[in-house]
């Protein structure tokens, strides 16, 4: 029976994490869905982003957890966590720290770019922003199933494309800089971690020698 290394259970453990991080995330949403519709969308509007509005900036961590509509949170939730599964599955303490940063690269792009009369909310910036990391984070850790995965993604996913041109009654502004910030954190999150220098290999009379040598021949 074939035994499985370090690497390969590390990768199980981090995915099952990843799994249930994004379970967790998808509650919450749904959760604050139901309140929010009980009560109108008052947390929408109360805790959504107003672009230009100083009094508006700290909205930028909670509006991507709040949704206008049923169909709103329907239309995010699948990418979201098919998306966010592969941002995920190869460190959960990382993801959280992509997540931060797609959060705020998306919430500020859009408070500097948006229309200032409009009220903004959901999750769609980070769907935008989890796309960009998977598409290039194989790339920058040099890691050919993350790359093979990328290309995968593009290729399903091609018309996420379109939601990052300007759209009237979207904000296409998170989607943009949602993106952005994916592809950036890429970058920033990427593995750092330097491959270990191959033992000199050993001529087979000196490999012959030194058997010999610890036998004590």
């Amino acid at each position: 029976m074939e035994t499985k290394g370090p690497t390969a259970e590390i990768m199980i453990a981090e995915a099952r994490k990843a799994l249930w991080v994004m379970v967790g995330f998808l509650a919450v949403i749904w959760i604050l869905q139901v309140v929010n519709w009980a009560t109108g969308y008052a947390l929408s509007y109360e805790f959504g982003r107003q672009a230009w509005n100083p009094e508006s900036l700290p909205d930028i961590v909670t509006s991507p957890f709040l949704h206008w509509s049923w169909a709103h949170i329907e239309a995010n939730s699948g990418p979201l966590f098919i998306f966010g599964f592969l941002s995920a599955y190869r460190g959960v303490a990382k993801f959280f720290g992509v997540t931060g940063f797609i959060i705020l690269v998306s919430g500020v792009g859009a408070w500097l770019t948006g229309d200032p009369m409009s009220m903004n909310a959901g999750a769609s910036g980070v769907v935008f922003g989890y796309f960009g990391y998977v598409l290039v984070r194989g790339a920058f850790d040099r890691h050919l199933t993350d790359i093979v995965v990328g290309v995968v993604m593009a290729l399903c996913f091609a018309y996420q494309f379109a939601g990052l041109l300007p759209q009237e009654g979207i904000g296409w502004q998170s989607h943009l800089f949602g993106f952005l910030g994916g592809l950036v954190g890429g970058w920033l999150f990427r593995d750092r971690k330097r491959p270990a220098p191959a033992a000199p290999q050993q001529s087979p009379r000196s490999a012959l020698l030194k058997e010999l040598d610890d036998l004590g021949l």
